[in-house]
């Protein structure tokens, strides 16, 4: 049987916990980490965390918290106590609420005996471009964004970034291997579509140029076999 290889991130973009629950017992044979983002954690909250572990996976518990400082560091440490693998926070959230955030999930996983999340921020999504950089009023193109989060990221002690196929290279060659990045934006050389992500590039590519994961969702919900599209996107990244 195929290897599970944990650079992959199977994305649950799906609005209930019955569809999230078929699609971890179809693919947890060969995906060991599954992000669970805000429509499908608003819609059944913990429970699809516990059934994902369960099954013996791992989750991205994707919410790119953005709040006070008190607030952002709160709900990470509510995520460390859930036992996930990752989580994120916004970069525009600020410095300081990064800083708090890596200091009282540190904290808490220590207090409890517990995995210590891997931290990332998120810095420009990837359905933005230079223009909506632009139209959003920040200075520099996108490249000159992500590099500035990823500056305030790493000052403020988190373990990573969330960042395009397009970024992996200079971030990596700025801060190091160990600055771990996860890479949106994912289109396997057999869909074509883009939806509504604007930097994208192959699995294959992703991995080339360094990053640590790479996160797939709508390649793999919306293909005719889950299951077969996980297996081929493991064979391009191997």
């Amino acid at each position: 049987m195929m290897k599970k290889d944990g650079r992959l991130i199977v994305a649950l973009d799906v609005d209930s916990y019955r569809a999230a629950a078929r699609l971890v017992k179809q693919l947890s044979k060969y995906v060991k980490v599954f992000k669970v983002g805000s429509i499908l954690f608003t819609q059944c909250g913990p429970k699809i965390i516990k059934y994902i572990h369960k099954k013996g996976g791992k989750v991205f518990l994707d919410l790119k918290y953005n709040d006070i400082p008190n607030t952002v560091a709160g709900a990470a440490v509510e995520a460390t106590k859930l036992g996930v693998y990752m989580l994120n926070v916004h970069a525009t959230a600020g410095k300081e609420a990064m800083r708090m955030t890596a200091e009282a999930v540190s904290h808490e996983a220590k207090k409890q005996h517990i995995f210590k999340p891997i931290v990332i921020a998120v810095t420009v999504l990837t359905s933005l471009h230079d223009e909506d950089v632009a139209a959003l009023g920040l200075s520099g193109n996108v490249q000159d964004n992500v590099l500035r989060f990823a500056t305030l990221a790493r000052e403020a002690g988190l373990d990573g970034i969330v960042c395009s196929p397009h970024e992996i290279k200079m971030i990596k060659e700025k801060f190091g291997d160990r600055f771990v990045t996860v890479t949106p934006g994912i289109r396997p050389q057999w869909d074509s579509a883009k939806d509504d992500q604007k930097r994208v590039l192959t699995p294959k590519q992703a991995i080339s140029n360094g990053t640590d994961f790479i996160v797939v969702g709508r390649p793999v919900l919306k293909a005719p076999s889950p299951v077969k599209a996980v297996k081929q996107i493991l064979e391009e990244i191997r």
